[in-house]
């Protein structure tokens, strides 16, 4: 009878300490979504409105984006992140509400930069309706 092989061990995962992160924040029109990276731009954390047990229209409320935000924070927190720069993105009903969720979260804010794009120039807009 052939024996197989013992499993290899696993190994525990590192938890990385990681002072200095970036917080994206993305606002759209039906949810917002907020994830932690360090300065490389690895994610160390997330979380959404969908995921914070939200669902249908109430993703879309200034209120989920707060505690989306608080969540997120949480999270981040046990990375030992302490400053953080703030990239918004989107023009959704969230984007205030959750940078104030990150200040209620206890955290210091190095930078808030709107990162949301904006058309100049681009493609001819469609020709307007005569009725």
């Amino acid at each position: 009878m052939a024996v197989s092989p013992p499993a290899p061990a696993k190994r525990k995962k590192i938890k990385r300490k990681v002072q200095y992160a970036h917080v994206y924040i993305h606002a759209g029109q039906n949810n917002t979504i907020v994830t932690f990276t360090d300065e490389t731009g690895n994610a160390l954390c997330w979380s959404s409105c969908g995921a914070c047990g939200f669902k249908g229209s109430r993703k879309s409320t200034p209120y989920a984006a707060k505690v989306t935000s608080e969540a997120a924070a949480e999270k981040a927190v046990l990375f030992g992140v302490e400053k953080v720069s703030v990239f918004v993105n989107g023009l959704g009903p969230g984007r205030e509400q959750a940078i104030r969720g990150l200040q209620g979260a206890g955290l210091d804010f190095d930078k808030i930069v709107d990162a949301t794009p904006i058309p100049h120039g681009g493609c001819r807009q469609k020709r307007r309706r005569r009725v």
